[in-house]
């Protein structure tokens, strides 16, 4: 019984596991820029959190589920700016 309920729950488990990425952004020049980028990714599901520094031209995103760096890449092009995962964690 109880190899089944490990076979039933880790792969949930899996998918419910949070996620940082850190990605480099090009482009950046203002406060605006850091606003659309950050409203960008706050709209993708399955973000939690998103920080976005113009002083490092980076942004901080937490996530969880199915979520890929390549769609947190695509919210970033959608507002004009070129984005570039460092790491994620």
């Amino acid at each position: 019984m109880f190899k089944y309920f490990i076979i039933l729950v880790f792969p949930l488990l899996l998918l419910s596991a949070e996620k940082t990425a850190t990605i480099k952004i090009e482009g950046m020049t203002c406060p605006l820029c850091t606003t659309a980028v950050k409203k960008s990714l706050k709209k993708v599901d399955g973000v939690i959190k998103a920080k976005v520094r113009l002083n490092t031209k980076t942004a901080i995103v937490q996530y969880k589920g199915k979520v890929k760096e390549k769609t947190l890449l695509e919210a970033i092009k959608r507002t004009g700016y070129k984005g570039t995962v460092i790491s994620v964690k």
